[in-house]
């Protein structure tokens, strides 16, 4: 058993009928989940303090009108329904209309009116009458915070309440390019009207509203399952709101992004970069004496290149000449030392 959107009663004159309301209209609408583009993880909607920025649960929420910029009356359900409570009980019908009278772009939503406990004759009575009149009864009714106009139709044993557009909640036309009836550009012929008439008569049948459907919803439907198929499809792991961690003011990093970027060869330059100059840094920390050598200035052309290669390498050359002549006066000195020391021993003996 569905659950009643409203109770209350329907009164006109001294007649009293409790009734209560249920919705009529039920959305078939596809239901996409909102996803970020760059890693498809869904896109959700909070209530939240805009001061402090947290979110809001509903057992925290109020109503609050605001008088003043920044001051607020705080109104309960409670004292909503005090303001007025046989507006917020009752479904008052005002007058009897007949049904023709109403415009269609007044009409706005559909419910079902259903007895309850001790109004089934008054329901039937009513009921009956609309029908054997052929009219329709224009009432108020209060359904949450807001007052509606609305129509009692019955259809067949069931009576329905469809809340109207008051005149004000509609735009004139009056600015919109319809060609008049008078207009000569947008005449007509008569053999034109005949034909179109013909083509209608021809369309013409009983109203099925079982045989019309969503054609749109299946071919959108039937795309998605084609996609199944091919396996055009993405895995999104949902978060888990239960196992996250509470929030700090600390930076928190995520070692398993981190890991992933660097398997996945995603931070390899900038890794790379970072070694580099991790152990000249280092040394600066400690205080180490760090010798920079200068920057390399391109060769202007191949024959500064070969002369400053000749330049180098008669450079390199001088100290080893300079080392081999060292070398060898040394051991020329050890020779005459030991050739002097042998001379002074045979002239001792």
């Amino acid at each position: 058993m569905r659950r009643a959107l409203w109770k209350g009663a329907i009164s006109f004159g001294l007649i009293n009928i409790p009734v209560e309301l249920y919705t009529a209209e039920k959305h078939d609408e596809l239901d996409f989940t909102l996803l970020d583009q760059r890693d498809l993880s869904p896109v959700g909607y909070k209530r939240y303090n805009k001061k402090s920025g947290r979110e809001v649960p509903w057992e925290n929420i109020i109503k609050g009108y605001q008088y003043e910029e920044g001051k607020y009356v705080l109104m309960s359900d409670e004292d909503l329904r005090r303001a007025n409570v046989e507006a917020t009980q009752s479904i008052d019908i005002q007058s009897f209309v007949e049904r023709e009278q109403v415009p269609i772009l007044y009409y706005e939503q559909p419910y079902f009116l259903a007895p309850a406990k001790g109004g089934d004759k008054a329901y039937a009575l009513l009921r009956e009458t609309l029908l054997a009149s052929d009219k329709m009864a224009i009432a108020q009714i209060v359904i949450r915070t807001r007052q509606h106009l609305a129509a009692l139709i019955p259809q067949g044993d069931m009576l329905q309440l469809i809340t109207l557009r008051y005149p004000s909640e509609l735009r004139a036309p009056d600015d919109l390019p319809v060609p008049t009836r008078k207009s000569k550009k947008a005449a007509v012929t008569r053999q034109e009207v005949e034909m179109a008439r013909a083509l209608v008569e021809h369309m013409s049948a009983q109203w099925e509203p079982e045989q019309f459907h969503d054609t749109y919803r299946d071919d959108v439907l039937a795309l998605i399952q084609k996609k199944i198929k091919s396996r055009q499809t993405h895995e999104v792991a949902e978060p888990d709101e239960a196992a996250a961690p509470a929030s700090s003011g600390a930076k928190v990093v995520d070692l398993m992004a981190l890991l992933k970027s660097s398997l996945e060869g995603r931070g390899r330059s900038s890794a790379k970069a970072g070694d580099d100059k991790a152990p000249q840094e280092a040394k600066e920390k400690r205080g180490a004496k760090v010798h920079k050598l200068p920057a390399r200035k391109p060769a202007a052309n191949t024959a500064t290149k070969t002369a400053a290669t000749k330049t180098a390498a008669k450079s390199v050359a001088k100290p080893r000449t300079k080392s081999k002549t060292a070398s060898t006066s040394k051991a020329s000195r050890s020779a005459a030392t030991r050739r002097s020391g042998s001379t002074a021993r045979r002239a001792q003996a």
